[in-house]
């Protein structure tokens, strides 16, 4: 069975190889790029909580922060991230996405840093009154949809991508938000990772070819 992966190039390592152990065959189709906005030091100094919602921002918050509060991941890929450069979270909600986060956030909150992605959403940023950091920015690309049995997606970013470029494979969702963006763009999700890290989504490819 071809599985399409989107991932960036420079991240997409991991979850080829854990594919390719299960006896698939991997079709490499990365849809977009991670540009950094900034190599200035984040002074998180005076906040109580900083809330790193994805794994890129996992990476830029070990590359800049300084004066590290109390992290929040927004779920658990994001929490893996981090331990892999040494942070432990000290919360993570159990529903794996940023309204998960914010009904389960810790009260009263505090002073808070939202860090994510370039035209991050408003909503929780506004709800917490949290400041807002932008880490990096997504660039999308626009390849020719490759032929495949299913396509793995991990982020709204990638949904959005394979939807512009006409692709019409079935998918693979890391979680609600992605599984609500790629509904949004016409995209048929076959499964939604039960758990909303790789192995959640190796496990949800495993069931859609055992469904073929």
């Amino acid at each position: 069975m071809k599985v399409i992966v989107t991932r960036p190039r420079a991240q997409a390592g991991p979850l080829v190889e854990r594919l390719e152990a299960h006896g698939f065959e991997v079709v490499p189709c990365p849809l977009i790029e991670i540009e950094r906005t900034s190599d200035d030091p984040i002074d998180c100094a005076g906040y109580e909580w900083l809330i790193v919602t994805s794994t890129n921002g996992a990476d830029e918050i070990a590359r800049r922060a300084i004066n590290l509060p109390r992290i929040a991941a927004v779920g658990p890929g994001t929490a893996e991230a981090l331990r892999h450069h040494g942070i432990e979270p000290a919360f993570v909600p159990t529903v794996s996405s940023q309204e998960g986060l914010l009904a389960e956030f810790p009260r009263p909150e505090g002073k808070v840093l939202f860090a994510a992605a370039e035209n991050a959403r408003r909503g929780p940023i506004d709800a917490l009154g949290a400041d807002y950091v932008p880490l990096y920015r997504t660039v999308l690309l626009t390849p020719d949809p490759p032929a495949g049995d299913v396509v793995v997606l991990a982020s709204g970013s990638a949904a959005r991508a394979y939807a512009w470029i006409g692709g019409a494979a079935p998918a693979v969702s890391i979680g609600p938000e992605t599984t609500k963006v790629a509904g949004s763009v016409g995209l048929t999700v076959a499964h939604e990772a039960a758990t909303h890290d790789l192995d959640g989504l190796v496990g949800a490819v495993v069931r859609f070819a055992e469904e073929r």
